[in-house]
């Protein structure tokens, strides 16, 4: 296989090691690369692939991992490389034999530790990050804000409220949208959000276990936000034993405002699944919407 042989000499290159020809066994789970487990060599890689146009998204990917080891928090699958081969984007990573089950509360306790890390720049911004990244394989600006209402209003809600017009859904999902972002300062009366730094895409698919139970974390869609982003995400879908959330407020207690403001950072996930499969997703963004709204009545 032509991409096979590419792979090994990338390894190669990466570690100062020749690695043999691999042999590459596709794993299922993902909706947007393939993925597979490379072996051959001393050690086997985690390896996903796309059209070589997506090779940004990967370099991202891999700075999003590398900053998030850097805070010696959570867990995370360690880049080696990433480039162009057989026409293909791809992405190597530490291969880690994941489980389902684990330490949720470590995870909880790693997390907040992860919120807590220190999160400062010269120019006084706190919100967003070094560069634009994706969110699935949907475009998500970052760049730099003040205020955190702000950066809501305009590169998360307002941003996926364009691409639902652009995709035809307007009507009722386009005013509401636009009544609520008119009126979202209502949701921040009493609250002021630190600066952390955020997986991103915290749902239960991107969370795993080693054989000893600790937990990592993967697939990020990092930058500098409200933290409960990523505890609202974890309950949106399910996946995270009682244990991990416990333990998170244990370590880190929420503002009762969160009840209502995870509606609001859940739907930002709920209006881009919307845009990326259709289905039933945006009769549940409407759903949130006048959820929110009668809350601001």
């Amino acid at each position: 296989m032509m991409l096979a042989a590419a792979l090994a000499d990338a390894i190669g290159v990466a570690t100062g090691t020749p690695c043999p020809t691999l042999t590459l066994r596709p794993i299922g789970g993902g909706d947007i690369n393939r993925a597979f487990r490379a072996s051959g060599g001393e050690r086997p890689w985690f390896v996903k692939t796309n059209r070589a146009e997506r090779l940004p998204m990967f370099e991202a990917e891999a700075a999003a991992l590398h900053a998030l080891a850097a805070t010696d928090s959570v867990r995370v699958p360690r880049p080696l490389c990433s480039g162009v081969a057989a026409g293909q984007a791809f992405l190597v990573l530490e291969y880690l034999d994941l489980r389902g089950h684990g330490d949720a509360a470590r995870l909880g306790e790693q997390l907040a530790r992860l919120h807590r890390a220190p999160q400062a720049r010269p120019d006084g911004a706190q919100f967003g990050w070094a560069h634009d990244n994706w969110i699935g394989s949907t475009p998500q600006p970052n760049g730099w804000r003040h205020d955190w209402v702000a950066f809501w209003r305009e590169q998360r809600l307002g941003h996926q409220l364009k691409l639902a017009a652009q995709n035809g859904y307007g009507g009722a999902l386009q005013r509401d949208g636009e009544a609520l972002m008119a009126r979202l300062d209502g949701l921040f009366v009493a609250y002021r959000p630190a600066p952390s730094l955020l997986h991103g895409d915290l749902w239960g698919g991107n969370h795993g276990y080693l054989a000893d139970r600790s937990p990592v974390i993967f697939d990020p869609a990092i930058y500098i936000g409200d933290r409960e982003c990523d505890l609202a995400m974890s309950e949106l879908f399910g996946g995270f034993a009682p244990a991990f959330h416990a333990a998170y407020r244990e370590a880190w207690p929420l503002d009762p405002g969160y009840a209502v403001r995870k509606t609001l950072y859940n739907l930002y996930h709920i209006l881009n699944h919307a845009n990326l499969f259709g289905g039933g997703y945006a009769a549940q963004a409407q759903r949130m919407l006048s959820q929110l709204l009668a809350q601001l009545r």
